[in-house]
C-alpha cells in the first residue's frame, strides 16, 4: 500500500491543535474524482492562520493544509481532465474543510481545477499563487468600473504582501501611476523596483482618520482591511473604487457613509476561494499576459517542502517579502 509525505493538523479532545510532517497512505485521501501529484504550492497569509491556529481556518480535522497548488494529473474520472494534463487549483476549500495542497498528492473534484496555461510554470503558477490571483481579480473590478489609468493613481496596502506585490507589478504593466502603503519603509526601493511611483507608511492609514479627506486616488487594492480600509475609502477621488480582498488589521470597516453618497465611491468586494471557473480563466490568462515574470522572479522566494510549517509562523509574523514558492 503506497504512501505519501504530508503536513498534518491534527486537534486533540481539549481542541489542542498540533502540526506535523507525517506520511499518509493513499486510501486515506479525500473523495474527489482527479489525483493529482502536487509539483508546487505557496505560503497564503490564510495557510499561516491555518497552521499558527490564530484563526479558525480549519474546519475539518486531521487537516492537510495548503489553499494552493500546481501539478500534474496521475488518474481522473472527471470529463475534462486526462493523466498528464497540467493543472492549477486556488481555494474552493481546499487547506479547510478538504485535505490541501501540503502534500505530495491530492485527490480533489475536477471542478475546481483549471489547467495551466502554457505560457506560466508550475512554480510561476505558485509564485502567483491565490495572493496573485486575487490580485488579478482586484484589478479586474477596477477595470470593470471604468478605473483607467488616465483617471489617477491607484493606492495599495499591504504592499509588500503577496496580493499587494502583484498588484504593484501588474498595475505598473498596464500604466498605472501606483501609491504603494507598506509598514516596511526599507523595502521602499524593491517596491518602486516592481513599478511603484511612491512609498507610503502605512501607519498614515492604520488609526482612526477623518470620515472623508483630501482626494487622493482613483482607486484601490486593499488588501488590510479595519481603519486602512476606512481612510482608503475616505481619500479616494469622485466616482472611483476600491477593491477589497483581505482583512490583514481587521474584519471591521470603522466607516461612515460619506464616501459613498457624497463622492459616489463604490467598495468593491472581491473572492477568491468560491469565484466561477469562468472568472478564474479569464484572471489566469490575463496573468499569463498581464504580469512581468521577470518582477514576479524578483519577489518570490523558493523554499523546500520542510520550511513549510516555518514559513507559515513568518508570514503572519510580517516577516515574508512578496511571495514564496515549496517545490514538493
Amino acid at each position: 500500500m503506497s504512501s505519501f509525505k504530508a503536513i498534518l493538523i491534527s486537534r486533540d479532545a481539549d481542541k489542542n491543535q498540533s502540526v506535523a510532517v507525517t506520511e499518509v497512505k493513499d486510501e486515506n485521501l479525500m473523495e474527489g474524482d482527479v489525483t493529482v501529484a502536487v509539483e508546487a504550492t505557496t505560503v497564503n497569509y490564510k495557510d499561516g492562520l491555518a497552521i499558527t491556529g490564530k484563526s479558525p481556518v480549519v474546519r475539518h480535522w486531521p487537516m492537510i493544509p495548503g489553499v494552493d497548488l500546481a501539478g500534474t494529473v496521475l488518474e481522473s474520472g472527471h470529463k475534462d481532465f486526462s493523466a498528464g494534463d497540467s493543472v492549477i487549483l486556488n481555494g474552493f476549500g481546499v487547506g479547510e474543510t478538504h485535505w490541501g495542497a501540503y502534500a505530495e498528492k491530492a485527490r480533489v473534484s475536477g471542478d475546481w481545477l483549471i489547467k495551466r496555461p502554457d505560457g506560466i510554470s508550475a512554480k510561476q503558477a505558485m509564485a502567483i499563487g491565490t495572493a496573485g490571483y486575487t490580485a488579478m481579480l482586484c484589478v479586474m473590478a477596477l477595470e470593470s468600473h471604468d478605473i483607467t489609468p488616465d483617471r489617477g493613481p491607484i493606492a495599495v496596502t499591504g504592499a509588500n504582501g503577496g496580493v499587494g506585490s502583484v498588484a504593484i507589478s501588474i498595475l505598473s504593466k498596464l500604466g498605472y501611476d501606483v501609491i504603494a502603503f507598506t509598514g516596511r519603509m526599507n523595502e521602499a526601493e524593491f517596491l518602486k523596483s516592481l513599478g511603484a511611483s511612491e512609498v507610503l507608511d502605512r501607519s498614515e492609514l492604520s488609526q482612526e482618520g477623518r470620515p472623508l479627506g483630501k482626494e487622493r486616488w482613483a482607486g484601490a487594492v486593499d488588501a488590510v482591511g479595519s481603519f486602512t480600509l476606512a481612510n482608503i475609502l475616505a481619500q479616494t477621488k469622485y466616482g472611483g473604487a476600491v477593491a477589497a480582498c483581505g482583512l490583514a488589521q481587521g474584519f471591521d470597516l470603522p466607516t461612515t457613509v460619506m464616501p459613498f453618497i457624497l463622492r459616489g465611491v463604490s467598495l468593491l468586494g472581491v473572492d477568491s476561494v468560491m469565484a466561477p471557473l469562468s472568472v478564474r480563466k479569464e484572471a489566469w490568462s490575463r496573468l499569463e499576459t498581464d504580469l512581468d515574470m521577470g518582477k514576479l522572479e524578483k519577489l518570490t522566494t523558493e523554499i523546500g517542502f520542510d520550511d513549510l510549517i516555518s514559513s507559515a509562523h513568518d508570514i503572519i509574523d510580517g516577516k515574508i517579502r512578496g511571495r514564496v514558492v515549496a517545490v514538493i
